[in-house]
Order: C-alpha cells, then structure tokens, then sequence
C-alpha cells in the first residue's frame, strides 16, 4: 500500500513535532515535508506534491489564511490550529478548506481520520468548528428571512414534532448539504443520518428532500391537523 504523504505547516516546532511523531505510527501516512509559514508550504507543496497538508492559521510571515487559495488548488487542506474564531472558521472554509481542527479537540485516532476524510474530499470539523459551520448556516443561508417567516418556521418545527437533533439535521438539509456532510457536521454516520432523515421525511410527509424542505421553511403548508 503506498502510504498518504502528509505535509505539516507550522511555526511552532513542538507542534510540528509531535504531529509528525503521531503520523509515523500510523502505517498509511507518511510526513514528507515540514513548513514554518505559508511561503514555505506553498513552496514544498510544489515540491514534494502531498497528499494532504495540515495548515495552521497564524504564522508569522505568510499566515494559512493568506496562503491557502493557493495551496487548495495543490492539494487538500486540513486546517489544523489553535484558531476557534467563528470568523477564522468561516473564511478558511469558504477559502477552500476540507476541515478544520481545533487543539485541544481531537484525539490522535481523530486526527487520523480526518486526514484520510479530507485527502478522500469528506469534511472534518472538531467541535468548535462545527459549532461555528452550524451557526453560519443559520444565519446565512436565509439572511432575508423576516422575524414572521422565522416565527412560522419554528411553529412548524413545532407542529411538526421534530426533535431538537432532527431540527438540526432539517436546518443542514435546507442549507443544501449532502448526508455525507450533515454527517461530519453532527458527528455521526451517514446510517444515523439516513434514520434520521427518515423519521424527518415521515414527520414532515414528504417523500423527496425538496418537499421536506418547502415544508419546513414555510413554503408549503404542514401536512398535519389544523395546517393547510
């Protein structure tokens, strides 16, 4: 099997360190080059071609903000930082990144995964970065949303009879995303997801996922007593 080669960006020389110690126990990754700033990513990315690149936000000189449009167009990037702004979060993932983890908030076992998922194009988030994903999507995905449309739709949640887990699977199918991704968002599997969106599409009386949706945003009438 050839192994995934994994390239580290970091100024902070413990840290690179120790990813790279992590990585050289794991048969299927192999660390093949080592950053201090997104210069020199950039530049060892065009050198030695990675798999996957592990980027941290701020390093003096070219920070992974900065450097990363032009690092995704080389290869995935797993944002891998101390950085838990929601800001931070946002721009890195509209920018192109395939995850982001927050220190602190993964185990060795998870950040093995996410590196797989990510050179595989499955996103990976930590929690605080999903948290802010989520937070976004709520937000954002409607922004002329009036108070009484909001009002509605959470009187449907309500008429509906939709858990609080299944109201946050329903927000992340309005928004547009894939079970795939509704899966690494909730940190659940795709078989969880599917259940839920089962009982989702049952509560909802919808068959397809754009009925659920009119539904659910207020745009078609609650198929249940008193509604429509």
């Amino acid at each position: 099997m050839i192994p995934l080669s994994v390239l580290i960006a970091d100024d902070n020389p413990v840290v690179r360190a120790g990813l790279a110690a992590l990585l050289a126990t794991v048969d299927d990754l192999e660390v093949v080059a080592q950053a201090v700033d997104g210069r020199e990513a950039l530049h060892l990315t065009r050198l030695h071609a990675p798999d996957v690149i592990l980027l941290d936000v701020r390093m003096p000189g070219v920070d992974g903000i900065s450097a990363l449009p032009h690092l995704v167009r080389l290869a995935p990037v797993l944002m891998l930082t101390y950085s838990r702004e929601a800001e931070i979060v946002r721009e890195a993932l509209l920018l192109g990144a395939g995850g982001y983890l927050v220190h602190g908030e993964f185990t060795p076992d998870h950040l093995v995964t996410a590196v797989r998922d990510v050179c595989a194009g499955r996103a990976h988030f930590s929690p605080t970065a999903a948290s802010a994903v989520l937070a976004e999507l709520r937000t954002s995905s409607h922004p002329q949303r009036t108070v009484a449309q909001s009002s509605e739709r959470l009187h449907n949640s309500l008429a509906f009879g939709l858990s609080s887990r299944e109201v946050e699977i329903m927000d992340l199918i309005a928004s547009g995303m894939s079970n795939q991704q509704i899966a690494a968002t909730c940190f659940i599997s795709e078989k969880t997801v599917k259940n839920h969106i089962n009982r989702i599409f049952a509560k909802l009386h919808s068959t397809t996922r754009s009925e659920a949706i009119a539904r659910w945003l207020g745009t078609a009438h609650p198929g249940v007593a008193g509604h429509g």
